[in-house]
């Protein structure tokens, strides 16, 4: 995802840092406060505001309680990630030279949520003094209608109408008709009606005897044309409805309990992000990518989010692997490098998008979503036995190995490059997708076609994935097929990418087939598709934990030394959270479970020190400071849906968990856990069509695996 190379032409300008914002999100709208509830950007690149569809429909929510601004006691995210909770109370409230209101005699209590497409906020105001209290709550409004891409930095040369604001009882209207044509429209409506308007401003005289509270709501929706539908105006009602939905969501996953409070406190925080970030599709379930920038669908991101949470809710990857297949790509279209069968990259909405002023409304500028597509129909095939979903996706899964075949591998050379074809697309199509994240070893980018590390291992994985599926559908000719071309992808790559002097592969192949000599993460995810060659395991795992790669939080992106080395950059010298669960599957895959579970130690210490326990979707790369935090980026996403997802596959690496659904076999091998858990219950876990309850205890020497219940007849193995 994270399209820092969106690329020079759509940056991300940091004009604050993003990790301070209260974040709610359900559907396609999401909403970005600071800790008094309010919206209040910083400047014109300020990221706060009410979205919906790409676009911002509030850019302004600004409460003041007799023209000042109320103080902060707290703001709580609650942990289900619902409501967002501020406790506000009065500074001293002077009229004239007269002190009216002693400070801290005044309480308000701001609780607002999303849902359905509706914003709703109650803010209850209560008198804690001894005499009757006369007020004006003032509440200020604004809506840009700025594309999301403007206001994260892109400069448009024109823009369509914003429309004079109409105000009628106790409802106003914003409105803006788009150079698309199409007239979005913000309305606020307040119950009970405001006292009087001045222009966006509401102003409520409140009074209140000791004692008393009074509340004022607020229901925000978002409109592009038509309205949307069954909206409740009651807070209460649509709340219960919100709580109904998220109670029987949460039924769909497994459910984790550790002895480390602290442990859980991270793992809820993760299971709550994941349930956010997640909308509901015709196909099912579909993670979206990030909040802020990245609050849509993307091909990539969602298949390492449903990867990680197979065992968690298998539920997931079938929703994005129907999603994916709706969308997979059926013809030529080099505007959008599109190709017969190719995965989606990204999906927008937004003026921006419909205009084509940028080339994402449907984009499918990834060399690894159509690899990672197939990967993930094997594993979930793989985990729940589900033949029947996989008879109804091969077509699908066809075309995508076509796609490899003839698209993917532009020169014939068994390796699978990319190019940009799209005169605006990204430069960059890998993970890795900052404009200069590719590159030599003396800091020369390389230039196009260009076969990354990982991808060929995507690629290894894919094939053999699709081969067991070819088998179970009962082609065993295609079967063998498949897996005689990952085999020979497996010698040549070995071939042409290991460097005996770094002890590492190479982070790409150049147009030329130059290898690019870069220590990089990029070789660290070829241990997790299988496809490093076992001898080199151990001395690939060595480079990754050494301090040149491992920070103490986590494995970098880039190696300290390298000729574009910084720990400030997105991605030559960060650390992300997947990045590091996908490694560290890897490195249990190999036998190296003492270093990937060294990763899991620094993800989980990091969370410590981050807001909610929330892993942001990466941070800085300087090495770890005895008594400090790891350092922020800027303009991270938080949540993400890759970052929430990193704990369960790291656990899962850890214990060598792996579930095979058709034989109903639940497997360990060589399970371990770190000395901060001495035990880990793991209940409702699926295995094919059947669950079962187990707990796990760390002794000396091992790690014991008792079984508290199941439902049906489930093998459980253990290889210590």
């Amino acid at each position: 995802m994270n399209h820092a190379d969106e690329e020079d032409r759509h940056p991300i300008h940091a004009t604050a840092s993003l990790s301070s914002a209260c974040v709610l999100r359900h559907g396609d709208m999401f909403a970005l406060f600071d800790r008094h509830g309010d919206i209040r950007p910083f400047g014109t690149l300020g990221a706060h505001g009410l979205y919906h569809d790409g676009t911002r429909f509030l850019s302004a929510l600004r409460m003041s309680l007799g023209g000042e601004r109320l103080l902060l006691l707290s703001s709580n995210v609650r942990a289900d990630n619902v409501m967002l909770a501020v406790d506000l109370m009065s500074p001293d409230l002077i009229e004239g030279d007269k002190l009216v209101v002693p400070h801290g005699t005044l309480h308000a209590l701001r609780a607002k949520f999303l849902w359905q497409g509706v914003y709703y906020e109650r803010i209850q105001l209560s008198n804690f003094g001894a005499h009757a209290a006369n007020v004006a709550l003032d509440l200020e409004f604004m809506a840009d209608f700025a594309d999301v891409f403007e206001v994260r930095g892109t400069h448009r040369a024109r823009r369509g109408t914003l429309h004079e604001s109409q105000r009628h009882g106790n409802t106003l209207v914003l409105s803006y008709t788009g150079l698309d044509g199409r007239r979005r429209t913000t309305r606020v409506a307040l119950t009970p009606a405001p006292t009087r308007w001045d222009g966006e401003r509401a102003t409520f005289r409140v009074e209140l005897m000791p004692r008393q509270s009074k509340n004022v709501y607020l229901v925000v929706t978002c409109e592009t044309e038509t309205p949307p539908a069954d909206v409740d105006d009651s807070f209460e009602r649509a709340y219960e409805k919100a709580c109904a939905v998220l109670g029987e969501h949460a039924k769909r996953y497994a459910r984790i309990h550790s002895s480390n409070e602290q442990f859980n406190d991270w793992l809820n925080r993760s299971i709550a992000d994941l349930r956010m970030m997640i909308t509901e599709t015709d196909h099912g379930q579909f993670p979206y990518a990030g909040v802020p920038w990245f609050s849509v669908p993307f091909g990539r991101d969602a298949v390492i989010t449903a990867f990680e949470a197979l065992w968690l809710n298998p539920e997931l990857a079938r929703g994005v692997l129907g999603f994916l297949a709706a969308n997979q790509a059926d013809r030529t279209d080099a505007s959008v490098d599109a190709e017969p069968g190719k995965i989606v990259h990204e999906m927008r909405g937004g003026e921006m998008a419909a205009l084509r002023e940028i080339p994402f409304g449907r984009y499918y500028g990834s060399v690894d979503s159509t690899p990672l597509f197939v990967m993930l129909a094997a594993a979930y095939h793989q985990h729940t036995g589900d033949l029947q979903t996989m008879e109804r996706l091969w077509p699908q899964l066809e075309s995508a190995l076509g796609w490899i075949e003839e698209y993917g591998d532009v020169d014939g050379d068994g390796f699978v490059e990319y190019g940009r074809q799209s005169k605006d697309g990204l430069t960059q199509q890998g993970w890795k997708d900052s404009h200069d994240s590719v590159f030599h070893a003396d800091g020369t980018l390389a230039q196009a076609p260009i076969a990354l590390a990982e991808v060929q291992g995507y690629v290894y994985a894919a094939r053999h994935g699709a081969a067991r599926i070819a088998a179970a559908l009962g082609h065993p000719a295609r079967a063998k097929q498949l897996a005689d071309a990952a085999d020979r992808l497996q010698a040549s790559f070995d071939r042409a990418f290991w460097c005996e002097d770094l002890g590492m592969y190479a982070l790409a192949l150049d147009g030329a087939k130059r290898p690019c000599r870069v220590q990089s993460s990029n070789a660290g995810q070829c241990l997790f598709t299988g496809i490093a060659l076992p001898e080199r395991a151990a001395t690939l795992a060595t480079r990754l934990g050494m301090p040149e790669m491992f920070s103490g939080w986590g494995i970098r992106t880039l190696a300290v030394g390298e000729q574009r080395y910084n720990p400030l950059s997105y991605h030559n010298g960060s650390v992300w959270p997947h990045d590091n669960a996908l490694i560290a599957a890897g490195l249990a895959r190999y036998g190296h479970t003492a270093l990937a579970t060294r990763v899991l130690e620094g993800l989980f210490d990091a969370s410590l020190f981050v807001d909610l326990h929330r892993l942001p979707e990466l941070f800085c790369g300087f090495p770890r400071r005895p008594g400090e935090g790891p350092t922020l980026y800027p303009v991270a996403c938080s949540p993400q849906a890759w970052a929430a997802g990193t704990p369960f596959l790291l656990l899962q690496a850890i214990l060598g968990m792996s579930i095979d659904g058709a034989r109903g076999r639940l497997s360990f091998v060589h399970p371990t856990l770190p000395p901060f858990l001495k035990q880990v219950t793991i209940r409702g876990l699926r295995v094919g069509d059947h669950r079962i309850d187990i707990a796990l205890h760390r002794h000396p020497e091992d790690v014991g695996i008792n079984v508290l219940s199941r439902s049906g007849p489930i093998e459980v193995a253990t290889i210590k």
